[in-house]
């Protein structure tokens, strides 16, 4: 059985970091590479020796708001995982200028990659089909593309993740083929006969207080009146965050819900602006009522999970995960990352700390979402 590679550099050299994540996942027999990379490196440097190592290699990848790697939760580094051809066979398209692009030719986009992985694996069907959406954290445009790729998907499940930089809000990015791309997202279809697992999970659950958004700005998904009020201040008072001024630990202590077809979602507030409005992260608008919520055992929650997927594909090979960057925030604030670490890292899981995860039709905050692949072929 060909191994599914995975690597983790940490050097802060971008050309030294591509040279040694190419020698751990390039191999005779690969035949497409994901990465994930901070963005405190040189993109530039990054992109031309990326596209050097990995010549004639089918290679996509973003940036983000810290690593999942062989040890666990990493910040600034490069890590990866890598597909043997023999085992996986996989196709990808971007679709840029996102903001002007129509959602016709992203239907369009999606048709002709399907007809291309269906043209090189003849037996494609969603038993033994996914897809990997990697997509600009900062567009704000995830609802609406993920809408028109599940539209043409149909049954094909479909996880990915919204890059990110570190938290800084300036510019986020996504790589496909050999250079890095803003406003933009890469989409993978990968057919496999052997086992895996798509799965999503959460643990925050809603409280019983509610609030009304009664002023916002869908288009760019700002808040900026709650019950009436400026949103910051309301939102502090109600949701228990305190007067103090609001970070990032404190947003991602005091989540907010939406109940969507008898199942809370979280809606998480990316930044607290100077005129007391707040950005989101998922699509809002005025009307919509949100509760404070409030997160249960996530190492629990975790456990469960990974006996989920040993159950459905035996121990993981390699699992690509996509994390809420609020998750690891949280982790840190109640001092339960390290431990959690130790169960990405003991499970295999390779991915990013995202600013949204992206399962089925939804676009989600603070999960856990990803693919469990198994290690033995499906007969």
């Amino acid at each position: 059985m060909a191994q599914i590679r995975r690597g983790l550099t940490r050097s802060p050299d971008p050309v030294v970091a591509a040279r040694e994540l190419a020698e751990q996942l390039y191999g005779p027999n690969t035949g497409a590479v994901i990465f994930f990379c901070s963005a405190s490196y040189d993109l530039e440097r990054l992109e031309s020796a990326l596209a050097d190592r990995f010549a004639g290699t089918q290679v996509i990848g973003c940036t983000t708001a810290g690593e999942i790697s062989l040890d666990g939760y990493t910040e600034r580094a490069l890590v990866g995982m890598s597909f043997p051809r023999s085992d996986f066979t996989v196709v990808s398209e971007r679709c840029e200028h996102l903001a002007t692009r129509s959602l016709l030719g992203v239907c369009a986009t999606v048709a002709g990659l399907l007809k291309r992985l269906r043209a090189q694996a003849p037996g494609a069907k969603a038993s033994n089909t996914f897809a990997v959406l990697l997509i600009d954290g900062l567009a704000g445009l995830e609802e609406p593309i993920l809408s028109a790729i599940v539209r043409e998907l149909g049954d094909i499940p479909l996880v990915g993740g919204s890059a990110g930089d570190n938290l800084r809000f300036k510019e986020t990015v996504v790589f496909h083929e050999d250079a890095f791309f803003a406003e933009s997202a890469v989409l993978a279809l990968v057919h496999t006969e052997r086992p895996f697992e798509v799965f999503k999970t959460q643990h925050i659950r809603s409280l019983n207080t509610k609030m009304v958004i009664t002023e916002a700005d869908p288009v760019r998904r700002i808040v900026t009146e709650i019950n009436a009020e400026p949103a910051s201040v309301e939102y502090a008072r109600l949701s228990g965050a305190g007067s103090q001024p609001l970070h990032p630990m404190q947003l991602a202590t005091h989540p907010l819900t939406v109940r969507v077809g008898g199942d809370d979602y979280v809606r998480s507030i990316r930044s607290v602006n100077e005129d007391s409005s707040l950005t989101f992260y998922c699509a809002i608008d005025e009307g919509i009522v949100l509760s404070a919520g409030t997160g249960i055992d996530m190492i629990r929650d975790l456990q469960r999970l990974f006996a989920r997927i040993e159950n459905a594909v035996g121990p993981p090979a390699a699992v690509l995960g996509f994390d809420c960057i609020f998750r690891r925030l949280e982790l840190q604030t109640h001092g339960m990352e390290r431990r959690v670490s130790g169960m990405l890292a003991a499970n295999n899981v390779v991915g990013f700390s995202t600013y949204g995860e992206q399962f089925q039709a939804m676009h989600l905050n603070q999960t856990f979402s990803g693919i469990a692949f198994g290690g033995v072929a499906k007969r």
